[in-house]
């Protein structure tokens, strides 16, 4: 897709309803194996300020951490590293920069019951999760 056509569709694109992004997250299976390229995910790199000011925008993920699925988590300072003997540094970095990784996992049946008996404040979140993946009816009786 070219650049003008990416921008047009983003455009068009309506504001996102609250949850929209984590009820389109498609969890990676329990004890999947390999490359996560291509999986539901988000990298957000650039300054500490610019990698929250994303984050703040994404707070719905968090309900991704629940009872059911868990959220994958990484925030590290970008720092030079060696591949295959050569040292690569990051020339455009910005200062002070760090990357953040954020996928969802699904829990798998030990991971699910731990959470349900020792992590009852992700009761909220397993709801809310559960509501959003058609799991849950949102007019069931009290």
């Amino acid at each position: 897709m070219k650049k003008s056509e990416a921008l047009e569709q983003w455009k068009s694109l309506p504001e996102a309803a609250p949850g929209a992004v984590l009820a389109e997250m498609v969890p990676i299976p329990y004890k999947a194996t390999g490359s996560s390229y291509g999986a539901c995910g988000i990298r957000i790199d650039g300054t500490p300020a610019f990698v929250d000011a994303v984050l703040s925008r994404l707070k719905d993920l968090i309900d991704g951490e629940n009872q059911l699925t868990r959220l994958e988590l990484s925030r590290q300072p970008v720092k030079a590293t060696e591949i295959n003997g050569q040292q690569k540094e990051f020339h455009k970095k910005a200062p002070n920069a760090e990357v953040c990784y954020i996928r969802l996992h699904v829990r798998g049946r030990e991971g699910a019951i731990a959470a349900a008996v020792f992590d009852t404040h992700l009761a909220g979140a397993t709801e809310r999760f559960a509501q959003l993946q058609g799991l849950l009816s949102t007019d069931a009786p009290a």
